[in-house]
């Protein structure tokens, strides 16, 4: 009986300890790659398709999108920062060119490994104003292709 009631506890322990675990447990540091597709603007060549890379680290959020308004990529990507707060994920960036800007805000919640991602560009451009919506997703590798944990 007494064995019986040793791995019972021993049980009852490893499932407290497996519920305790907080979502937020899930692997979130990584560098996650994707796509972001843009509506098209009244001075670029058709609708946007661009990659996007967003890093999280220690609780940091970056992210560096490509810009290409012609044939050739923006030599300045769009930059930005972000917050993860428990599924949800929120980026906010700018990018600037010559007299052309625009600010950016993006959303979306991780499921797995990958977040889909909705968002507007406002765009200033010799003083007019356009919005563009955006979608896209974002993926991080699979578990064993992210750097292993420092002993």
């Amino acid at each position: 009986m007494k064995r019986g009631g040793i791995a019972a506890g021993l049980l009852a322990g490893a499932v407290i300890a497996t519920t305790a675990m907080p979502g937020s447990a899930q692997v979130r540091d990584a560098v996650y790659r994707g796509t972001l597709v843009c509506d098209k603007l009244p001075f670029s060549a058709g609708k946007g398709r661009e990659a996007i890379e967003v890093t999280i680290a220690g609780g940091t959020v970056r992210y560096s999108h490509v810009v290409r308004l012609r044939d050739a990529a923006e030599p300045v990507p769009e930059q930005g920062k972000g917050s993860v707060t428990g599924q949800d994920i929120e980026l906010q960036g700018s990018w600037k060119s010559g007299n052309r800007q625009y600010e950016a805000k993006y959303g979306g919640a991780f499921v797995r490994r990958h977040a889909d991602l909705k968002g507007t560009q406002t765009w200033t451009d010799g003083g007019k104003t356009f919005s563009r919506s955006c979608t896209g997703t974002i993926k991080r590798p699979f578990r064993v292709f992210l750097p292993g944990e420092k002993k």
